[in-house]
């Protein structure tokens, strides 16, 4: 075997790094190629990252909640080569196999060491399962982390012998009575090995440890504090982990009696508790004299004020909600629109009777065909005309190089609000596709993106961007360009409102519009003319034809 190390990939386009949310994967699992690895947010979506091999999961290189810039290693695996073994020293060296309760047996597609490869006590063997290979989604993968079972061990009941969250409980509950003290005390996803454990050539990982000398550990022994226990390797959850960061504990150093696989087994309440000793050992102690009366020094770090601080926010009712994933990258991404592109928005409306007209006679040879026909494609269609008029509001400005592009492709991006955030997947080639072939795939793209099924490249290298707030409520609004585009549509919802016509104000079904263009770009002269070559197609539907 042999250790392949995989760079977070470029996620979106021009996004520079993303946040590790989640990891869908432990140590010791096994996975596939394309299977889901870890959930990272951007300045758009929420997407999972797949694997690039087939192999077992070595170690976790960034812990969930941090930020990650592309092309850093975030995941280590074991990879089965031809000729190299089958198993040999590099797996062996890294972490024993019995440390890895997750770990199914190689299946069939991969070569088995004989007997003499394994050596005379076995230590190469993984535990053996049914198929060979754990069926489970990242969803009971998590919670088998959470509740501390190895999923490997779980009899499955869904389709293919595929294990569910519930089969997860049931052996949880099931193990309840005869675990061990320590798994029945506290059960924790199981932790990622140290740099010592994988053999990972020196690369530092988001699991080790902190500074060696343990300076304040040593100060606080002199003052009569606790002694360290100063072991060479310490296993911890990512959340333990943090918590000794935010104290500045080495965990090295922090007594337990518990263990995992052989080592060491350290929680968040031995941490704090030894945290909490340290400190208490490091205060100085008042002299006596005039100086008694006075208010006692605070305990490092301030925990008293900060305690403070959450019960006054606590106890005046108001709610404290993390500025982070995809509301901050979103918040990034527009705040640099936003002050790099100087904004002016357009406000017109369309009188789209004949459109109204126009998709309802379509409608039912759309029906036929299995496509649901929306009013977007016709807008998508209209907006090409308006672009092939007026080519500035399909470029991008580039500051350095003092030009700007004007595009020959006319990608759409498609605003889809979702669960997880706002995701703008792309529509290619807009002027070569038909009305339904472009309703059948802002479908697929709008469904999918609400699944979080998206792929990256689905989101890159749009050109102009639609956002559909109508579809929510309201007429106008002021959009904020999808930077470095030059221009945004935002559509107001199609409904009946007054008009005048021949002398007489009359209801007719009419389309509110909101153009914001790049006023370093696009003239306020050319996104009037942009917005009524628009309104002409929408109105006159059967220019679409030309389109």
């Amino acid at each position: 075997m042999t250790i392949k190390e995989f760079k977070l990939p470029d996620v979106g386009e021009g996004v520079a790094e993303g946040e590790l949310v989640s990891w869908l994967v432990a140590p010791g699992d096994r996975v596939e190629e394309d299977q889901p690895v870890a959930e990272v947010e951007t300045d758009k979506a929420l997407v999972e990252v797949p694997s690039s091999y087939d192999g077992v999961v070595e170690e976790l290189f960034a812990e969930e909640g941090q930020m990650v810039p592309v092309g850093d290693v975030i995941i280590s695996f074991r990879v089965d080569e031809e000729g190299d073994g089958g198993g040999g020293a590099t797996a062996t060296d890294a972490e024993p196999a019995d440390a890895q309760p997750d770990s199914p047996a190689s299946d069939g597609s991969e070569p088995e060491p004989d007997a003499g490869e394994a050596g005379d006590d076995g230590a190469d063997a993984e535990p053996d399962t049914p198929s060979g290979r754990t069926f489970a989604p990242p969803s009971a993968r998590r919670l088998a982390r959470e509740l501390g079972v190895d999923v490997a061990a779980v009899d499955g009941s869904g389709p293919g012998g595929r294990v569910t969250e519930a089969d997860v409980r049931a052996h949880a509950e099931g193990d309840a009575g005869s675990a061990d003290a320590d798994a029945a005390d506290a059960p924790e996803p199981r932790p990622a090995p140290t740099p010592t454990d994988t053999g990972s050539d020196g690369r530092k990982s988001a699991v080790s440890k902190r500074d060696a000398g343990g300076s304040a550990a040593s100060s606080a022994t002199a003052a009569g504090g606790p002694e360290p226990a100063g072991r060479e390797t310490t296993l911890a959850t990512p959340a333990t982990r943090k918590v000794a960061r935010d104290r500045g504990v080495d965990l090295d150093d922090v007594p337990t009696d518990e263990t995992r696989d052989g080592e060491a087994f350290v929680t968040a309440d031995h941490v704090r508790a030894y945290a909490d000793a340290v400190e208490s050992a490091a205060e100085p102690t008042p002299e006596p004299g005039p100086t008694d009366d006075a208010p006692e020094p605070a305990p490092a770090g301030g925990a008293p004020e900060t305690a403070t601080a959450s019960e006054a926010t606590t106890a005046s009712g108001d709610e404290t909600v993390p500025y982070r994933g995809v509301r901050r990258t979103i918040g990034k991404q527009m705040e640099r629109s936003k002050f790099t592109a100087p904004h002016v928005t357009h406000h017109d409306t369309a009188e789209v009777d004949s459109l109204v007209d126009a998709r309802e006679d379509l409608k039912p040879t759309a029906e036929a065909e299995g496509v649901k026909l929306t009013y977007m494609p016709f807008v998508m269609k209209a907006i090409v005309a308006g672009l092939k008029r007026h080519p500035y509001l399909n470029s991008e400005l580039r500051e350095d190089d003092e030009e700007i592009v004007l595009k020959g492709d006319y990608n759409l991006g498609i605003a889809v609000a979702t669960d997880a955030g706002l995701m703008v997947p792309v529509v290619e080639s807009v002027d070569e596709k038909g009305l339904f072939e472009l309703a059948e795939e802002v479908n697929d793209l709008a469904a999918r993106a609400r699944e979080r099924k998206l792929k990256p490249a689905e989101m890159k290298g749009g050109t102009f961007t639609i956002t559909n707030f109508g579809a929510i409520g309201g007429e106008y609004a002021t959009p904020i360009i999808n930077y470095p585009e030059t221009a945004i549509l935002g559509l107001g919802a199609i409904e009946e409102r007054p008009v005048v016509r021949d002398g007489e104000v009359v209801p007719a079904p009419t389309l509110p519009l909101s153009l914001s263009i790049d006023h370093r770009v696009v003239d306020g002269a050319i996104a009037a003319e942009f917005a009524n070559t628009v309104m002409e197609h929408l109105e006159n539907p059967l220019l679409l034809l030309n389109e």
